[in-house]
């Protein structure tokens, strides 16, 4: 996952008070994730996370992803439940894109194979911007792709740190060595307005509004949009990248396993990146 530096949104998220205050094995209302996708599901939709091939391995059970999305309340809670399914169904597929660990003649297909992965393997860099001070780097530390969304670089790993109440340019390295912080980052980026790029969220749920220089740049809504959002400088604007495929055919899986349709402009072909 890449991005333009995020600007630091002034949210205090006291998730771990919030969590505290929930009925134990009980989902609080409010809080409606589990009555969309249960535990059976989760394990349908990522069939392989915890075999032996897989190094995150035990990483992300579903306890974890419940967890986290308590902490974002507005996820997968607002609009029909059309919409509501549609936009778990866009999150979970672009994470899987993100860890996926398939290939074309996986076994069960190369879309049943997502959460395989929670940190990049050889990363080409420390993805270190010596040129943010906002967020400056801390010596000795990596902002690799780590987690389900593969959070990358200083920039993103110091605001989604003071968000979450974690030290991100000091330790980046938890990200991937808690499954709960981990899923957190991932929603975290999701719900999170990168000016001059609006929310995952925001484009899934119909909340989306182009600006003259969205429409010149054919920025249209769907699920290719959200594509751009997350590494459009690097898959959209380019015909046939199998980047884009791949989380396409993970999201028309999961669409199809929540018995939605995946709405229209699934690919960024032919849009320009922000």
């Amino acid at each position: 996952m890449t991005s333009s530096p995020l600007p630091f949104l002034s949210i205090i998220l006291l998730c771990s008070a919030l969590i505290s205050f929930l009925p134990k094995g009980i989902e609080a209302r409010g809080f409606p994730i589990s009555s969309l996708i249960s535990e059976k599901l989760y394990n349908q939709i990522f069939l392989h996370k915890d075999d032996n091939a897989c190094p995150a391995k035990g990483f992300y059970p579903y306890e974890s992803f419940i967890q986290a999305t308590r902490c974002f309340p507005r996820f997968g809670s607002t609009g029909n439940l059309t919409t509501r399914k549609r936009e778990i169904a866009a999150f979970l597929g672009q994470i899987s894109h993100e860890t996926t660990g398939g290939w074309a003649t996986a076994p069960d297909g190369p879309y049943a194979w997502g959460l395989c992965f929670k940190e990049e393997v050889s990363p080409q860099s420390d993805y270190c911007d010596p040129q943010n001070k906002e967020w400056p780097c801390y010596p000795g530390k990596s902002y690799k792709g780590r987690g389900p969304i593969q959070l990358s670089w200083n920039y993103n790993y110091g605001p989604a740190g003071k968000a979450l109440g974690f030290d991100g340019l000091r330790t980046p390295e938890v990200v991937a060595n808690n499954s709960v912080i981990a899923f957190k980052t991932a929603l975290w980026f999701w719900m999170t307005e990168q000016k001059p790029k609006p929310s995952c969220h925001d484009v899934m749920i119909g909340r989306y509004v182009p600006t003259k220089a969205d429409l010149a740049a054919n920025r249209t809504a769907g699920y290719g949009l959200v594509t751009n959002i997350i590494n459009g400088g690097l898959e959209c604007g380019r015909p046939g990248d199998n980047r884009v495929s791949d989380r396409v055919g993970y999201f028309q899986r999961y669409a199809a396993l929540f018995n939605v349709d995946t709405g229209p402009n699934l690919d960024c072909a032919n849009q320009k990146s922000f």
